[in-house]
């Protein structure tokens, strides 16, 4: 039997991309799922389809910068199932541009979806993975998170946070047999670039090119899940074999 089987498993941003193709693989797996985000029509199709294959799924419409919105998600997990495994913090954006163009409301959308959502994420689940004394947290930082490049220093900020947040939580609960793990993910076949400015997305598509498909990555996370509760996957960077960076 797979150590996924039964596990609970919270996934923000399960609605497209690497968040929708991880609910999948994990469902196959015997998880019962929480899948969150904010497309409710995305989430609902998603629900039926995993059900209609015999898994196991609820949602709940989330925004992860309310920490309010945050706290009910593990809410309605605790209530539905009695307890949380894995938290997925997978919701993110990427509105790349050149800190000259002053785009300071897409930095702030950054920086309180990709930063504050992984932390409101953490403060919902960590008092009862705390108590039960287990529990797995899962964060998508990204390759910008270990190199930045132009027109990606605000993004980049982000995820190299995402990497310092996990480490620091990695530490504070490891006597708590709480797992963090890191997923860095290169060029992934998703949304994710679609809020690029548009004077700067064409080479980002003709980069995309070679991008891999988003099930690459949730075989990564179900990889990090299923070893046993001694064993922890730290961190992982996955990228399309072509690219460099």
């Amino acid at each position: 039997m797979s150590n996924i089987q039964c596990k609970v498993v919270i996934i923000t941003g399960a609605s497209s991309g690497i968040g929708e193709a991880t609910a999948k693989e994990l469902a196959s797996k015997g998880a019962k799922l929480v899948l969150a985000a904010r497309r409710e029509d995305r989430l609902k199709k998603l629900q039926e389809e995993i059900q209609n294959n015999g898994g196991v799924a609820i949602y709940k419409v989330t925004d992860v910068t309310s920490h309010e919105q945050m706290e009910e998600l593990a809410e309605v997990a605790l209530k539905e199932f009695g307890k949380i495994d894995v938290l997925v913090n997978n919701a993110g954006l990427m509105p790349n541009s050149f800190l000259y163009m002053k785009k300071i409301d897409d930095w702030n959308r950054m920086i309180d979806v990709n930063i504050k959502g992984v932390l409101y994420g953490i403060a919902a689940v960590l008092p009862f993975m705390r108590e039960q004394k287990s529990g797995h947290i899962i964060n998508l930082s990204s390759v910008a998170g270990h190199f930045v490049g132009a027109a990606s220093a605000v993004y980049a900020g982000t995820k190299f946070a995402v990497r310092a947040i996990s480490e620091g939580l990695r530490k504070e609960e490891a006597a708590n047999n709480i797992r963090s793990t890191i997923i860095s993910p290169g060029m992934v076949k998703s949304e994710l670039t679609e809020s690029i400015d548009p004077n700067f997305k064409p080479m980002i598509d003709k980069m995309y090119e070679d991008a891999i498909e988003a099930d690459s990555i949730a075989r990564a996370i179900a990889f990090a899940i299923e070893q046993p509760s001694d064993v922890a996957i730290n961190e992982m960077i996955i990228r399309p074999t072509s690219q460099e960076r």
